[in-house]
């Protein structure tokens, strides 16, 4: 047996666990989604990947429309017998509600699969095969180094094949997806000249590494060719998805019962208070800035002057585009130190948090993100990365960039991705005991949660009391809310470019390139951008209903890790838990 065959029985072995009769129907049910979740790996190893099983991590997806079709009938399959392995009624409520999580699942994949054709539609899928796939078992993966190095060789080889699938596949994408794709591509390309070798630590004299790398170059090269003079001229598609489609699918993303119509109403009524409470706090500091000029006028015009001038102000305090990532480094401790001395959450140890500038391949969708250590892998690293302006911007564009992400708003950046945001509460997720819970995460519940962090920090003191800086988490909250208002307008309405930058920039405050950055997002991913609000909405009010109902006796840590205890769960299973997890707390 060779070492990779021993390595891939034994994480098959790892994965599924000894073979024995179930002692419970919460037991069978484990054993039934896990032996779903092998298969699964089977059919998709870049998901495998991501997960931290990295049995796969030497394949490559099969992309071909019956592969592809393959995967569908699996989960079909599973959606149509599940009830029949498992009977709900002798579940624990634990075991009901992680049923009820795999089946809704399996519902949304299905209609997602069967209602978008990214392959066809979308040349950015394609990236994800062609350099997160060796990308991520270098950097995330906690095996050793040589194994790493062995199974990305496997996959370098067979990166070539992803090229022509996609060149014989993709048909009529809408041009800003095809665009975003050619700026990957280009990324990827250099990815592979340079910054492969020094991840995975090989050198030029590895001859096997440098003539695969090479060859992924060479086909990356041609793709990226194909994609600017082929592709790009006839990239006529539409990218609004429209009112039934949206509707649909906003309700399987939030799944809480909330309507896109009810969603848009609250955000509008939201963004009217959150903008009244930033001209408050803009009036406490323009006479500081300003302590010459008269104080703008009392009316609508008036305010938001007011508050756009302040804002400005603030924006002067920035770093270089070089060290945004050591200036990020710099606020960590000191929000480290606040949330443990001010019993803010638990905080895991050791922190396996890597501060890094975002890989070229990635960039083009968000400003930052935070890839955490997989669920079946949880000793690998978790990243935090953040794009810094590209090389091809103008000065001025850059400038606005830099004014955008100042000293302030990086504080409130990292208090979002990281501390105690979304690396925190994965961490915590990735200790939940169930492993349906594990591994099947609500975007809602995590976008919310690192919302919900924000004004929370703050409000215990973080900052000291700065009027600058809350009037900064005021408008990275205000960012939030106008999200899913753009969301809706976007791909429901017919809101144009122009229409969305005048929202953006005259209600939202944000700058020109903080708001062009987020149409080219908006076009690209129907319904993302609703989940922040709607989560934050979710943990605010579960927050007011539970203090309110404990009065003295609420204590704030209890809360929170009461909360992430739970797993990245759909909010709606939130009430329910919280309160009894508190209700047998210590």
């Amino acid at each position: 047996m060779s070492t990779r065959s021993g390595f891939l029985a034994l994480a098959c072995m790892m994965l599924l666990g000894p073979a024995q009769a179930p002692a419970s129907e919460d037991q069978k049910l484990d054993r039934v989604f896990r032996d779903y979740l092998q298969e699964a790996f089977r059919l998709e190893p870049l998901m495998a990947t991501r997960m931290g099983e990295h049995a796969y991590d030497a394949r490559l997806d099969d992309l071909s429309p019956t592969a592809r079709a393959k995967r569908i009938e699996h989960d079909r399959a599973m959606l149509d017998g599940l009830r029949k392995q498992v009977d709900y009624s002798k579940l624990t409520r634990d075991g009901q509600i992680d049923l009820e999580i795999f089946e809704k699942h399996l519902i949304r994949s299905i209609w997602l699969a069967e209602t978008f054709h990214p392959f066809e539609d979308d040349p950015r899928i394609y990236g994800d095969y062609l350099s997160e796939s060796v990308y991520l078992p270098l950097t995330q993966s906690s095996l050793p180094m040589a194994i790493n190095v062995g199974n990305v060789l496997e996959r370098m080889e067979r990166i070539p094949g992803v090229v022509d699938v996609a060149r014989a596949t993709l048909k009529n994408p809408s041009r800003v997806r095809v665009e975003t794709a050619i700026r990957q591509t280009e990324g990827a390309i250099a990815f592979y000249s340079g910054e492969l070798q020094t991840i995975a630590g090989v050198g030029v004299e590895n001859r096997l590494f440098a003539e695969r790398a090479a060859g992924v170059k060479h086909a990356l090269g041609e793709y990226l060719v194909y994609l600017k003079q082929d592709l790009l001229p006839r990239a006529s598609g539409e990218w609004r998805i429209g009112r039934p489609l949206f509707e649909r699918k906003l309700a399987l993303e939030l799944d809480s019962g909330i309507e896109a119509g009810e969603l848009l109403g609250e955000a509008e009524r939201e963004a009217t208070r959150v903008e009244t409470e930033m001209a408050v706090i803009a009036r406490q500091l323009f006479a500081v800035y300003f302590p010459s000029e008269p104080f703008p006028l009392d009316d609508a015009e008036g305010r938001r002057r007011l508050v756009t001038r302040v804002l400005s102000k603030i924006g002067d305090d920035h770093g270089e585009a070089d060290h945004l990532v050591a200036d990020i480094k710099g606020t960590v401790d000191e929000i480290k130190e606040f949330i443990r001395s001010h019993g803010i959450v638990t905080l895991h140890e050791p922190d396996q948090c890597r501060i890094l500038a975002m890989p070229e391949f990635m960039r083009g969708n968000a400003v930052a993100y935070l890839n955490p250590a997989p669920p079946l892998d949880p000793r690998g690293s978790s990243e935090y990365a953040l794009s810094p302006p590209p090389r091809d911007w103008r000065p001025d564009r850059v400038q606005s960039f830099l004014r955008e992400y100042n000293r302030r708003m990086l504080k409130i950046l990292t208090i979002h991705e990281a501390y105690p945001g979304h690396y925190v509460q994965l961490e915590h997720s990735n200790r939940c005991p169930s492993f349906i819970r594990r591994v099947l995460s609500s975007g809602v519940f995590a976008e919310g949660w690192a919302v919900y962090t924000e004004q929370m920090m703050l409000d215990q003191g973080f900052g000291a009391g700065d009027p600058a800086l809350r009037l900064q988490q005021l408008k990275f909250y205000l960012r939030a809310v106008v999200n899913a208002i753009l969301d809706h307008r976007m791909h429901v309405g017919s809101m144009t470019e122009a229409e969305a930058m005048e929202l953006l920039q005259q209600r939202a405050f944000q700058t020109e390139g903080e708001a062009i950055g987020k149409i080219i997002r908006a076009k690209q991913t129907s319904c993302q951008l609703s989940t922040y609000f709607a989560g934050r909405v979710a943990f605010h009010r579960l927050r007011q209903e539970i203090q309110g109902e404990l009065g003295a006796r609420f204590n704030l840590k209890q809360f929170h890790d009461a909360v992430l205890a739970q797993g990245t769960v759909p909010v709606s299973y939130l009430p329910e838990l919280v309160r009894r997890a508190l209700k047998h707390a210590p």
